[in-house]
């Protein structure tokens, strides 16, 4: 390897970096590269220092890489094991003042002394040598001295700024305690407050102003090989409503959630938020809100943005990127999914994701309360996003289990919006969405009315209004069956539609109880009940892994029912007996990985994949292809 020479990049010369294609050794299959500096003498005269990495995409790659379906390993993170030494690359060998603050390999006080004396960091550190694992520790301790969780949010963004692997590392190591940190409930309140609180961009921001250039910006973002967007205009941010460009704080979140949990490389991330203003009044005249001060852009002006958007996102990074939709309005988002699903590898979470989780938590319920899918009758508290796309799925899936038609199965699922039931004679006024929803029955307004009325075995809440399922309501539940199935989806905390302690304590103890955000285990009558968490975050991570270790290029439906089932089976006797419908977050990569393998084997039967041959064990590739956080050592 030839050194670099530091004193050009103080000069004047223009000098241009060569990355050949990098071949795996027949030993570790490590990959090494060689870098060749040439001084173009004839531009000495140039007026400043410009140095070029030339790298053309998938010549850097190597055939082999062990993630497939397209996908680049920039950095040689796929063939690098914990014991293997790794150069560092930037735009040159990251070395000294640099290096320690480059996130990507930036290690804290874990640098050998052979590694400060290679990279000139003698001086820049202090004495001490501090592992991983002990760095891990220290941090843990620190964030469970705060006693506001926003100030563990900031803390953990601050690391995720100047230490990736660490970040990633102890979020990781600590999922079922980090998780409600750097994602729900606190990135609610994160979002919120996020004009107080940004300090870096974690992402790209584009807004009304960059119409006709959104090819250039998406050009300003350092990484090129990306597999997975995730994206929001902001308008629907959980259940706190239009909180504009401060929404980016979900983007960020979720794709933390998809290198943590479902392993994908953090420079194959990108965080997007669009911003198209906001109708928000506080945000408007906030003087620390950082999104453009204009009602929202409608109409066409928004369908062209989008378009431009969509296009673009597919022009830089090709067919098989997924862009994942998060938080937009429904009367926006089942357009968008519609629209774009025929045409790009397109997900989104609030409606399938939801879905998907909330289907897997159903099925693995009945193995306590017994019956078929088709022989129970669903009771939705929200007609939205995340409500009909819940109802659909779960339709889908009764069809396909009994072969009738899905608009028979619809019948045996019943909505509640904010006017009342969905009933036949509301038709006419109905949203577009709603419509399959609509069946023939009286009109009934209030929620415990409903209940009486329909005698559902399961109660879904998806409404984003707190405290909705009232004792009157869950009491009525406990009437009408033995075991009854309360799930209060609706996040934040605060918008939850009953608590953990309300369903036990009004149910007698009998609820088989799940929410969309955590809640403590309940003691009842001598016993300890452990509600569940019908999060999202078991199901997009390993879902997106599925489809981008396939090479997927469409989302099928039936890649979502595939994700439920693969969920479902991992529930344990053990699990059961607690009260539990989901399995522990702990093993959270493990079900990623089999999550993935199930939707990966659906991509390949449906004919959607592109990564061929398929590999022999879906479940192992998966495995291997996921990310790793431990330091590497320095050469």
């Amino acid at each position: 390897m030839l050194s670099l020479d530091r004193s050009p990049f103080l000069g004047e010369d223009r000098l241009r970096i060569y990355l050949p294609q990098r071949k795996p050794t027949a030993a570790a299959g490590a990959k090494k590269a060689s870098v060749v500096c040439i001084a173009a003498g004839e531009r000495r005269k140039a007026r400043s220092t410009e140095l070029v990495l030339e790298s053309a995409g998938a010549e850097m790659m190597d055939p082999k890489s062990a993630v497939g379906g397209g996908v680049q390993d920039v950095y040689g993170e796929d063939f690098a094991t914990v014991d293997q030494l790794v150069t560092p690359w930037s735009l040159a060998v990251a070395s000294g003042y640099t290096l320690l603050r480059d996130p990507h390999y930036n290690k804290g006080l874990a640098f050998t002394e052979k590694e400060r004396d290679a990279h000139f960091l003698r001086g820049l550190l202090p004495p001490s040598y501090l592992s991983q694992e002990l760095q891990v520790k220290k941090l843990m301790e620190i964030l469970r001295l705060y006693q506001v969780p926003l100030q563990r949010y900031m803390s953990m963004m601050d690391l995720q700024e100047r230490n990736e692997r660490l970040f990633y590392k102890l979020l990781i190591d600590n999922v079922e305690e980090l998780l409600p940190v750097v994602y729900t409930p606190t990135v609610g309140e994160a979002c919120q407050k996020y004009g107080s609180i940004f300090r870096r961009p974690q992402g790209l921001f584009i807004s009304l102003k960059e119409k006709g250039r959104f090819l250039e910006v998406l050009r300003n973002w350092p990484e090129k090989a990306i597999q997975v967007i995730v994206v929001t205009d902001g308008e629907r941010i959980l259940g706190l409503g239009d909180l504009g460009c401060q929404g980016m704080g979900i983007p960020v979140g979720k794709l933390s959630l998809y290198t943590a949990l479902g392993g994908l490389r953090p420079s194959a991330c990108l965080p997007i938020t669009i911003d198209v203003g906001t109708n928000n009044e506080k945000l408007l005249s906030d003087e620390f809100y950082i999104g453009l001060r204009q009602k929202r852009a409608t109409g066409e002006e928004y369908a062209e943005l989008i378009e431009e958007f969509m296009n673009a996102v597919k022009q830089s990074y090709g067919e098989k990127v997924l862009i994942q939709f998060e938080d937009f309005a429904n009367h926006n988002a089942f357009d968008l999914l519609e629209k774009y699903s025929k045409t790009h590898l397109v997900f989104n979470d609030d409606i399938q994701g939801t879905a998907s989780v909330v289907l897997a938590g159903v099925v693995a319920a009945l193995k306590l309360v017994g019956g078929k899918l088709s022989e129970h009758t669903f009771l939705f508290l929200g007609a939205g996003e995340a409500g009909t796309g819940i109802a659909e799925l779960i339709a889908l899936e009764m069809s396909k289990q009994t072969g009738s038609p899905i608009e028979d199965c619809r019948k045996r699922i019943w909505l509640v919006d904010s006017k009342g039931l969905i009933v036949e004679s509301r038709f006419e006024s109905l949203q577009a969405f709603k419509k399959p929803w609509a069946h023939e029955h009286e009109f009934v307004k209030d929620l415990p009315e409903v209940v009486k009325a329909i005698k559902p075995t399961v109660l879904i809440g998806s409404s984003g209004v707190g405290r909705t399922f009232t004792q009157e309501v869950v009491e009525t539940m406990a009437s009408l069956n033995e075991k009854p199935i309360i799930l209060a989806l609706s996040n934040p905390t605060s918008q939850s539609e009953c608590t953990a302690e309300e369903a036990y304590a009004w149910s007698e103890g009998r609820a088989i109880f799940a929410s969309g955000s955590p809640f403590d285990p309940v003691e009842y009558e001598g016993k300890t009940l452990v509600p569940g968490q019908a999060n999202n975050a078991y199901i997009f991570p390993g879902f997106g892994l599925g489809l981008i270790i396939s090479g997927a290029i469409r989302v099928h439906d039936d890649l979502l029912l595939a994700a439920s089932a693969a969920l479902a089976e991992q529930v344990t006797e053990e699990n059961f007996e607690q009260g539990l419908i989901y399995p522990p977050f702990k093993n959270i990569r493990k079900i990623s990985a089999q999550i993935a393998a199930k939707v990966a084997s659906k991509a390949y039967e449906l004919g959607l994949a592109s990564h061929l041959p398929r590999p022999e064990n879906l479940v192992k590739y998966a495995e291997s292809c996921m990310y790793s956080p431990v330091y590497h050592h320095y050469r």
